[in-house]
């Protein structure tokens, strides 16, 4: 899933506000073993990415 998914859940029309939030709570979900973020299909670093980024479980 993408973050912005998430931001639009929470956010309604004002989503782009929450998109901080959204990040931060998927590199908490990282940081317990839960999730992976990809770009371009690849796992990499939450921290450091930069762009579109999305949110897969962990397998």
């Amino acid at each position: 899933m993408c973050p912005s998914e998430a931001a639009r859940a929470v956010g309604g029309d004002e989503w782009r506000g929450e998109m901080d939030a959204a990040r931060a709570a998927a590199l908490r979900l990282v940081a317990a073993g839960d999730v992976d973020i990809t770009q371009g299909g690849e796992v990499v670093d939450g921290a450091s990415a930069r762009g579109p980024i999305r949110i897969r479980r962990r397998a």
